[in-house]
């Protein structure tokens, strides 16, 4: 009786042990000898499809063979067309190819296929400790279901930093007594960009009015956002689910005067795909972007019958004088499609061993992303990384790394959370001002190239008539978008 009641009493522990083990109780369902095959779409392109393909070799090499699992990946062009492929999945579109079993994502795009429940539920297999180990903020960024539990697995995430095309910088720097040190707030930017436009018209006395624009920035969203948040404003605030519109026109004014009135003017400026692009064609000086976009950074400017090499300087981004210092967080995790418990685990064993600090961080060598670990996120981590794999990483994006890496303690990362037509609601964000910032400045160079001065071709556009004509349309253009 005695041996019976033992017997029992040690296959109970067993079996609690083995859940443990598992995860969430979750037995692992994986079969060396009968392998799963998962397929992954990304938006990858050019060395970070390299990276991510010969990551997916090393793992089905090893990890993948050794439990039974194998991943094909798959690139599906840009950001948009691969949205547009898993939209046309959900929807079954005739010729539409079936859903993946993970996929790249950005947050609102995954909030839309939540809502339609085609999510696979995370939380289910990962332990309280193992999400720990990740960066706080990007595990919360992935919690979009209704419920808090995990949807979105971080996988690669960038910020915001500043270059500056350090070649050009230096003379005009020399001659008008700009420093860095001014371009770490917004106003000093703009401050500095007018001291350029001035500069530079200055070196061509017989020609009025040819000052050249210092200063642009991607993802003009960004700038409303975290510009908001730096101010103490969350535009986008959610609370059990509702969201409230914060547009109060005293921080707005803040942000209209500081880029619209500046791009109207000619000190900023907006002309290629990218602002790298425009620095390479020597339109401008500086620009704020991403960390992912310092490996397309030129390395000479190309005018239109000579081209010169430049040198480059990294910073973090700048933030409104006095403002909280918040930066963006962005970039896609990895979602899983509703599938099976074989295949939705296994496709978790993946994103872990694919976020695992040394191959994150081999991947964000190539790619400029973060790593997503904490334990990641620092130059020795990076340095050993580099020298254990022996790998070959460029300057500019060593260097943007790890200034982030240097500073992240000081920084305080911010996304908004995901909400119903939040995609469109950020599509005014980008293209609101920007398009009518455009518009004008063109009108303002019509009449400059008639005879007219700058102050008096720009005057109609920055009086306090013009930002309340903007600041009416802009909120009635938020408000027709979420139905508030």
């Amino acid at each position: 009786m005695n041996g019976g009641k033992k017997a029992a009493k040690y296959l109970c522990l067993s079996a609690a042990l083995a859940v443990i083990l598992t995860g969430c109780g979750k037995k692992d369902p994986l079969d060396p000898a009968d392998p799963v095959s998962l397929t992954v779409w990304h938006y990858y392109n050019g060395s970070q499809q390299v990276a991510f393909d010969a990551l997916v070799e090393e793992f089905n090499d090893t990890v993948g063979r050794e439990k039974g699992i194998y991943v094909q990946g798959y690139s599906q062009g840009s950001v948009s067309d691969l949205e547009t492929a898993v939209r046309d999945s959900i929807g079954g579109k005739v010729g539409a190819d079936a859903m993946p079993d993970i996929f790249s994502s950005y947050a609102d795009t995954a909030y839309e296929v939540e809502q339609a429940g085609a999510l696979a539920n995370l939380s289910d297999y990962l332990e309280e400790e193992e999400l720990e180990k990740y960066v706080d903020s990007y595990i919360e960024e992935g919690r979009i279901a209704s419920d808090g539990s995990l949807r979105i697995f971080p996988t690669a995430k960038s910020t915001e930093i500043m270059m500056i095309n350090k070649t050009d910088w230096e003379p005009f720097a020399a001659a008008t007594g700009v420093s860095l040190e001014d371009l770490k707030t917004i106003e000093g930017v703009v401050a500095a960009a007018q001291k350029y436009y001035e500069w530079t018209d200055g070196q061509t006395p017989d020609v009025p009015e040819d000052g050249k624009a210092f200063y642009g920035r991607d993802a003009v969203a960004n700038y409303f956002i975290i510009g908001m948040q730096q101010l103490g404003v969350e535009i986008f605030q959610i609370e059990n689910g509702e969201l409230t519109l914060n547009t109060p026109k005293e921080e707005l004014h803040r942000l209209w005067e500081n880029y619209y009135v500046p791009m109207v003017k000619g000190y900023f400026g907006a002309y290629g795909s990218f602002r790298s692009d425009d620095v390479k064609t020597g339109d401008l000086l500086a620009y704020t972007g991403s960390t992912s976009s310092a490996m397309y950074f030129p390395d000479q400017v190309e005018l239109d019958d000579s081209s010169y090499a430049i040198d480059y300087i990294v910073m973090t981004a700048p933030i409104f004088e006095g403002g909280n210092n918040y930066a963006v967080q962005q970039g896609a995790g990895m979602v899983v499609s509703k599938s099976d418990e074989k295949h939705e685990y296994a496709a978790v064993e993946f994103l872990k061993w694919f976020t695992e600090a040394e191959n994150n961080l081999q991947f964000g060598c190539v790619s400029g992303y973060l790593p997503v670990l904490k334990e990641a996120n620092s130059a020795e981590k990076l340095d050993q990384v580099i020298a254990d794999k022996g790998l070959e990483v460029a300057p500019k994006t060593y260097d943007c790394l790890s200034i982030i890496f240097e500073k992240m303690d000081s920084l305080t990362p911010y996304t908004n959370k995901s909400f119903e037509n939040g995609s469109a609601a950020r599509k005014i964000l980008e293209y609101h001002l920007a398009d009518q910032a455009v518009q004008d400045r063109e009108s303002v160079v019509a009449a400059i190239e008639a005879g007219e001065s700058l102050e008096d071709a720009s005057a109609p556009y920055v009086t306090e008539e013009a930002f309340e004509k903007w600041y009416d349309s802009f909120c009635d253009a938020l408000h027709q978008t979420v139905g508030k």
